[in-house]
């Protein structure tokens, strides 16, 4: 029994007992056939009618079949029988299913009506024994197989009908025969379908019979005859579908890494154009062959995002290096639904409506994929650094080699260019994928680039520490790369803020470090020079000043060289550090001035500390313009010639610098002349006054910082009123 496409049963109709007598006419000796005498007569006189049962199901099968859209004309198969030209003018393939042979109830062979003896001697002559079957089946002639199966079936379960449970030996023999010949039927009918291609003309009509057998066949599997079957028939047809999907897959050419650098970018190429290829041809050609129910291109397509979902699982553990672990990633993220492959305008618009429209992976494979990807990148960015820290002492540590200026002036190494270009390279790379895998891929970079500024620093002061004559020079030039390189990386801070500030703290720690070497080495240089400042010997010799200003003069020259705004920072330090070791020769109270000599320090102090540092120190864009006046303040002090007109200079003092206290002010007066007495205590208690009273800038902070050395009487830091009261009661 067969559906229409209107829904309602196809009923075959039976032959008359004329008819039946016609068909089952005729004597032939009895040999093995299909049924070892199957037209035995019973003990209760009733004959078994096979032949008529064979040639009734093959004469419907073909007036049937010669109806169907789907009915071969295959003039090759002696299965078939020449159709009617006007097959060709029943329109499209996909408008019915194929009618079935299936027997119905009201068939006369089907409810078993005896044939005549002339019949059955007809039937043992025309009856196909198991082994012709069997070599229908290996010949293909799948129809005839089909149909002979059918009578062989109908047989079988007529005598099983008619002895009960006393079933005779050779009844259990048919049934076996009749298993093993469906097994057989079935594995030729799967390896068609695993391999629709081999024979395209040929294949073609022998994917009609394919499609009818199986529609049959899972229809019968429900009744009587299920236990001849051996498992559904679309499941095992879709199951020879993916079979030979996999079958594919595998004879696509895969090289080793050792033949090929690009083995796998290649093997990836084939594998997309395979695939396109092969639903091209069931879209043309095997879609014909089916009738609409098997969804042949759905399923195809189905079974390949899961065969190539397999398939990539099994690629990925041979993915070892960063350029195919991207290959791989970029063939399954970006191509795979790409118009080169599913999205190919060839295969629309079925592949839009197919159930399944992506890859089949694991639900945790595309994330494994990613982190090794990302994992992999960061070991080739850390080598990548290792290396170009190596080129580094090569080329130019151990050279001893003079850093370059780049195009803006500034002395720079290379490997911030390095670097840059890696990184945008790889970023841009990961862009080209996906967004998502973009901001992995920038993440995963900084976290292994954030190791690079200890690790250059390391090598850099075990290599170059003893290039003293180089060493300020490698200090800037490193200044400048990194911060080049920290200046690059603040466009990433949008897809990762930490990882960014985490750089940024790194590159700050060693551009730190290598100002704060420059300061050490200024700070040392100097410092003899500091050392003799406000003494007895700086008063007629300006050659220390001199040596001082040089120093100075070299640092400019030095800070020239460093990108804002590091080169501002190494001045204010460093401005700072002069102007507080100078007024700190103030502090140690070594020498006093005597004999109007105070006028003449006070003239040298307004030259020098007020006009001559700040002018250098203004060269190098120092932001410390507060210290400028401290010179100027302290002449006035000094060379005051009426020791009671220094009250009035101490208010601008404390104004400018709100830090200074009485033992600060009271070194300052040794240095003036004015050790003690009434003035004196006068002088220090103005200043306690004007502290209370004025505020000042408490974040200039310069006298806190200096160590006064007391070598004073003890008594010029009592109050006046203490002094006056002890010298009364004296």
């Amino acid at each position: 029994m067969t559906e229409h496409s209107t829904g309602r049963p196809l009923q075959i109709p039976g032959p008359s007992s004329a008819e039946m007598a016609q068909m089952t006419s005729g004597d032939h000796p009895d040999t093995d056939r299909v049924s070892i005498q199957s037209n035995e007569t019973k003990p209760n006189g009733t004959t078994k009618n096979t032949q008529g049962v064979k040639e009734f199901l093959r004469q419907s099968f073909r007036q049937v079949g010669e109806k169907s859209p789907f009915s071969p004309n295959n003039k090759g198969s002696k299965a078939t029988r020449k159709v009617d030209s006007a097959r060709n003018d029943l329109g499209s393939v996909h408008q019915q299913e194929p009618p079935s042979p299936t027997l119905t109830p009201s068939s006369p062979v089907a409810n078993g009506n005896p044939s005549s003896p002339a019949a059955r001697k007809k039937s043992l002559s025309s009856s196909l024994s198991v082994i012709q079957i069997s070599q229908l089946i290996d010949k293909e002639e799948l129809e005839e197989a089909h149909l002979n199966l059918l009578s062989l079936r109908q047989e079988v379960q007529q005598e099983i009908e008619q002895c009960g449970k006393d079933s005779p030996m050779n009844l259990a023999k048919k049934e076996k025969d009749l298993s093993l010949l469906y097994k057989d039927l079935r594995h030729k009918v799967m390896d068609i379908v695993r391999d629709p291609n081999s024979s395209p003309s040929r294949n073609k009509g022998l994917l009609v019979h394919v499609a009818r057998i199986i529609q049959e066949e899972d229809k019968d599997a429900v009744g009587p005859h299920k236990k001849y079957h051996p498992g559904n028939w679309m499941e095992a047809w879709v199951e020879a579908v993916s079979e030979g999907v996999k079958a594919k897959l595998e004879s696509i050419p895969l090289e080793s890494r050792e033949q090929n650098g690009s083995w796998l970018s290649v093997h990836l190429g084939l594998l997309g154009k395979a695939m396109v290829e092969d639903l091209e041809t069931v879209k043309k050609e095997l879609r014909c062959s089916y009738p609409p129910s098997f969804k042949v291109f759905s399923t195809y397509v189905k079974s390949y995002h899961g065969i190539v979902g397999q398939h990539l699982k099994e690629l990925q553990q041979q993915v070892t290096e960063l350029k195919e672990f991207y290959a791989l990633l970029k063939w399954i993220i970006k191509d795979y639904q790409s118009d080169r492959i599913i999205g190919s305008p060839s295969l629309q618009p079925e592949i839009g409506e197919c159930e399944s429209t992506g890859l089949l992976l694991e639900d945790n494979f595309l994330d494994q994929l990613t982190e090794k990807y990302c994992c992999r990148m960061k070991e080739d960015i850390g080598s990548s650094l290792d290396k170009l820290i190596e080129m580094e002492i090569e080329d130019v540590w151990s050279e001893r080699k003079l850093p370059e200026k780049g195009d803006d002036g500034f002395p720079s190494s290379k490997f911030p260019m390095d670097i840059r270009v890696k990184f945008d390279s790889n970023v841009k790379n990961s862009k080209q994928i996906d967004a998502e895998l973009e901001g992995k891929v920038i993440s995963s970079c900084l976290e292994e680039l954030k190791l690079f500024p200890k690790s250059f620093d390391e090598k850099f002061r075990d290599h170059c520490s003893t290039a003293e004559e180089l060493r300020a020079e490698y200090q800037i030039t490193y200044i400048n790369s990194f911060s080049d390189l920290q200046q690059h990386m603040e466009g990433y801070r949008d897809y990762c803020p930490e990882k960014v500030e985490d750089f940024r703290k790194e590159v700050k720690w060693l551009i730190d470090r290598r100002i704060k070497d420059l300061e050490e080495e200024f700070k040392e240089h100097v410092k003899p020079y500091l050392g003799r400042m406000l003494t007895r010997k700086w008063l007629t010799d300006d050659d220390d000043f001199k040596k001082l200003c040089s120093c100075i003069e070299k640092l400019s020259q030095h800070c020239a060289l460093i990108r804002p705004p590091h080169a501002q920072e190494l001045a204010r330090q460093l401005h700072y550090h002069v102007v507080k070791e100078y007024v700190s020769q103030l502090m140690r109270n070594d020498y006093s001035c005597k004999n109007q000599k105070h006028q003449k320090a006070a003239s040298k102090i307004h030259e020098q500390l007020g006009l001559r540092l700040p002018e250098l120190f203004e060269e190098m864009n120092s932001t410390h313009e507060w210290l400028h006046p401290l010179g100027v303040e302290l002449s006035g002090i000094i060379g005051q010639k009426n020791t009671m007109d220094i009250k009035d200079r101490v208010w601008s003092l404390v104004l400018h610098y709100p830090d200074i206290s009485r033992k600060h002010l009271a070194a300052v007066l040794y240095f003036r002349g004015v050790k003690r007495g009434r003035e004196h205590q006068q002088i220090l208690e103005k200043l306690t006054d004007l502290k209370t009273n004025i505020a000042g800038d408490k974040s200039r902070v310069l006298f806190c910082d200096m160590e006064v050395i007391n070598r004073i009487n003890c008594l010029s830091n009592l109050p006046f009123c203490c002094l006056r009261a002890s010298s009364t009661q004296t």
